[in-house]
């Protein structure tokens, strides 16, 4: 049941995400009798501003309050820093940014992302380097999405 009322907050959604200008990282929904919760996780190329969860938020719960079988909390609002990469757009807003990939099979890097196309990520490695090695050139590494269990952006405080 709890796939339906995904498909179902998607439809209810996709009105609401201004032509694109939003996105939906992720739906939770876990039902309970006494209070079932959903979560919707949105995001936008700039980022979500606070206001702009609130009016969504307010315009899905009108949507919902029909498809909603007994009282639930409704949560809007965006990923946060440490959630995971999910889709190419998450991606492409953390440019620049370091990341931790963890691979498929368990490797993980950590580097700059540098650019991403044909369903793979460019990143330059973060490694200590000493001795001989100091003077050769970092390589990029290309990374399919596919090899990709998870990753995240490292965050920073220098």
């Amino acid at each position: 049941m709890s796939t339906d009322i995904k498909q179902k907050i998607e439809e209810f959604l996709q009105p609401l995400l201004e032509n694109d200008k939003f996105f939906v990282v992720d739906i939770k929904v876990s039902l309970s009798r006494l209070n079932s919760k959903v979560t919707v996780l949105l995001d936008s190329d700039e980022g979500i501003m606070i206001d702009q969860c609130t009016e969504i938020s307010r315009k899905l719960g009108k949507e919902l309050d029909e498809l909603m079988p007994d009282k639930y909390t409704l949560e809007v609002s965006s990923p946060g820093i440490d959630f995971p990469l999910k889709s190419e757009r998450m991606y492409r807003k953390n440019i620049g940014r370091t990341l931790k990939v963890v691979l498929t099979d368990g490797q993980e890097i950590k580097g700059k992302l540098e650019g991403l196309s044909n369903q793979q990520i460019t990143l330059i490695e973060e490694k200590k380097r000493t001795g001989k090695a100091k003077n050769v050139p970092i390589e990029p590494i290309n990374v399919s999405f596919e090899n990709i269990k998870e990753a995240q952006v490292v965050i920073s405080f220098k």
